[in-house]
């Protein structure tokens, strides 16, 4: 099968004009074909700030009230991903910029009220994944750039965790390609010490991650990460790696010891 890159861009990179151009600039030369899922940074939650509209998160996901969906609709859908496609364009990717409303490629369900109500939050399944859609543009030369918004299917938009896009997208696409999932932010891996950023876990295995959630070493917002990164490779994904964004073609070129790679 043709191979697949699935690239999710996150954290303090999408905050820094210079480090994202960096990153897009890397990515524009992975010669196979490619899809760039990215989050929102910090950039809704200070405009929520400047409109008075308070924000909330409990273990890395945003609870999402009616103003916050305005809010990061406009932000991740609309100014962050048209950003991002207009870079791409200018370093000759034809690129294409897509929430999973649009061609229905990610329809979710708004998650279900259980101790915590988080609003307008969808929750996706590989199966959510309109994978004969992304097929079309892929084989034609486009690489899609999802933001972390999706529908239901009955016209309600909804804020979706980037990680877990990329997750599912990988899932449902590997039935058409290798797919390996990389997820790129400002850290070097998944850390021993979060100060220290020599101290990367290289490996990471199903019974590691048990062990580094119980002694605390895994916590926040790395948490839902690594859930969808496991899932992603215990259904069919080739390889998933947690890196900084400045590694990522020395990863895939030279298969250097980067990152963390996860281990089913």
């Amino acid at each position: 099968m043709k191979r697949l890159k699935i690239i999710k861009i996150g954290g303090n990179v999408i905050d820094d004009a210079i480090a994202m151009e960096n990153f897009l600039s890397d990515f524009s030369k992975i010669k196979c074909a490619k899809i760039l899922v990215h989050g929102g940074g910090k950039l809704a939650t200070d405009i929520a700030k400047r409109l008075g509209v308070s924000q909330a998160l409990l273990n890395g996901r945003r609870i999402t009230d009616v103003e916050t969906l305005k809010i990061t609709t406009m932000v991740y859908a609309g100014l962050i991903n048209k950003q991002i496609v207009a870079s791409l364009q200018s370093k000759c990717i034809n690129a294409i910029g897509l929430s999973g409303a649009d061609g229905n490629s990610i329809k979710t369900k708004k998650r279900e009220v259980v101790d915590i109500d988080f609003g307008f939050v969808g929750d996706v399944s590989a199966d959510s994944v309109n994978a004969n859609f992304i097929f079309s543009l892929l084989e034609v030369g486009i690489s899609p750039v999802f933001s972390a918004i999706t529908h239901d299917g009955n016209g309600q938009l909804l804020n979706t965790n980037a990680d877990t896009i990329a997750s599912a997208l990988a899932i449902q696409l590997s039935k058409l390609y290798d797919v390996e999932l990389m997820y790129c932010f400002e850290k070097k891996g998944v850390l021993k010490n979060a100060e220290d950023d020599s101290s990367v876990i290289h490996e990471i295995t199903k019974t590691g991650y048990k062990q580094l959630l119980q002694e605390g070493i895994v916590s926040k917002g790395m948490i839902p990460k690594l859930d969808t990164a496991f899932s992603a490779i215990q259904n069919g994904v080739q390889s998933v790696v947690i890196l900084h964004a400045t590694d990522l073609l020395n990863k895939i070129y030279k298969n250097e010891t980067i990152g963390t790679t996860l281990v089913a």
